[in-house]
């Protein structure tokens, strides 16, 4: 008996982590939707989950999951509005909920609401710095710690600063709508940056866990909607092909023994060509409009890797040009070392040394894996063992993956 109650227990918390990764978004933009407030239907979602973990091992998991937890979270924030005794202004929305949970609750009827609170997110009343970070948060609930990791900030600070962003949605009004095609737009940029930032969080898991794949799925699934919304934008397209060019090399990140391989030493055949074609059709696409961004070129910069499949070589004096437009728009440091690398195989490890950012002129390159990584390669290539050696453990004690962490502990070893 006490066997089947920790498998029916263990079920249930699988169905719930599921729902959350899945839901999270989804509900969470529902119930803003209602309340105007973001936290509040956070709480009143965290309670839904935790009730769920509590009841479904004794009761039994739901027929639809979902609309469980919606309907639980919608009592629990009509319960918050009934102990606060507020009158007239929570009155419209008390009896909107009431009302709601009075029908049975489809879950295949559940509104996606989830650019709309996206939307909401990139308002201009949002500080520019918040909009993405909010976003990361409300659509996919990843805490204030992984945020913060991010955007190189610590967790307290980025704790505080989104509930300071949370708090502008709620005391603004600022509506949770797909706005008008004029304002589209404006706030496309914060949009875009912050898919593409959970589309990395999920590219970063090189062992491709659960919950890390689920990230990447669901941001090519959300630049599609935006692509879709906005079809003559060009940088929602460019998104798009940026993260499908992406994609279609996670085959070939690692090796049969579960290994890390990097780029330039991956087996091209092994990439997915289907999506490939999909990018390139879509950046022809983008192209066509003729509004060059950051998206459009970095998915460019794929494209040319990408002909490496074809003709065995990496088209690296395109990818330079790149990298150098791409710098005018951005004048961001992991741009300048990506470029660096890319210069160091037209032009040698030297010049790419010299063009590498320093720590002095970007402090936050400081714990930066990437950076120590991309230098200890070009100091090796430039015959600077002892340097190079320095660079690589620092890139070694900053990588969280294991994998990527073997590779770079087998290339220091090599120096010797």
């Amino acid at each position: 008996m006490h066997g089947s109650s920790l498998v029916a227990s263990s079920e249930a918390a699988r169905v719930a982590e599921a729902a959350v990764r899945n839901s999270y978004g989804r509900l969470l933009a529902i119930l803003s939707a209602r309340s105007h407030d973001v936290a509040w239907a956070e709480d009143a979602l965290s309670t839904a989950f935790e009730s769920a973990l509590q009841h479904w091992p004794q009761t039994g998991i739901p027929a639809k999951p979902e609309a469980w937890l919606l309907t639980v979270a919608r009592r629990t924030m009509i319960d918050v509005v009934r102990q606060r005794q507020t009158q007239a202004a929570a009155l419209p929305d008390l009896l909107l909920l009431s009302d709601e949970l009075m029908e049975e609750v489809d879950s295949a009827a559940i509104p996606d609401q989830r650019l709309a609170l996206m939307f909401a997110c990139a308002h201009p009343a949002i500080d520019a710095s918040m909009r993405a970070p909010l976003i990361l948060q409300t659509i996919l609930g990843l805490d204030a710690a992984a945020i913060a990791s991010a955007f190189l900030v610590s967790p307290a600070t980025m704790a505080q600063r989104l509930v300071r962003a949370k708090a502008k949605i709620r005391d603004s009004g600022i509506p949770l709508l797909v706005p008008d095609q004029s304002v589209i737009g404006e706030r496309l940029d914060a949009i875009t940056d912050a898919i593409y930032a959970i589309y990395t969080a999920g590219w970063a898991d090189v062992t491709g866990a659960e919950g890390q794949a689920n990230l990447t799925d669901e941001a090519i699934w959300l630049a599609d909607l935006l692509a879709a919304l906005k079809p003559d934008e060009a940088e929602s397209l460019g998104l798009l092909a940026l993260m499908l060019y992406t994609e279609s090399r996670r085959p070939a990140r690692r090796d049969v023994s579960g290994e890390y391989v990097p780029l330039a030493q991956q087996d091209t055949s092994l990439w997915d060509g289907r999506l490939i074609h999909a990018a390139e059709k879509i950046l022809r696409r983008a192209s066509a409009l003729q509004q060059t961004g950051r998206y459009q070129l970095e998915a460019a910069i794929q494209s040319a890797h990408v002909a490496r499949r074809i003709s065995g070589q990496t088209d690296w004096p395109a990818i330079v040009q790149l990298y150098a437009q791409l710098m005018h728009i951005t004048d961001s440091p992991v741009v300048a070392i990506n470029h660096a690398i890319a210069v160091a195989e037209t032009a040698g490890p030297q010049v790419a040394l010299h063009m590498l950012p320093t720590v002095q002129a970007q402090p936050r390159l400081q714990n930066y894996q990437a950076y120590w990584a991309a230098r200890a390669h070009l100091l090796r290539s430039a015959g600077e063992l002892v340097l190079a050696r320095q660079a690589y453990d620092v890139a070694i004690g900053l990588e969280p993956d294991k994998t990527v962490r073997r590779f770079l502990q087998k290339q220091r070893v090599s120096l010797d």
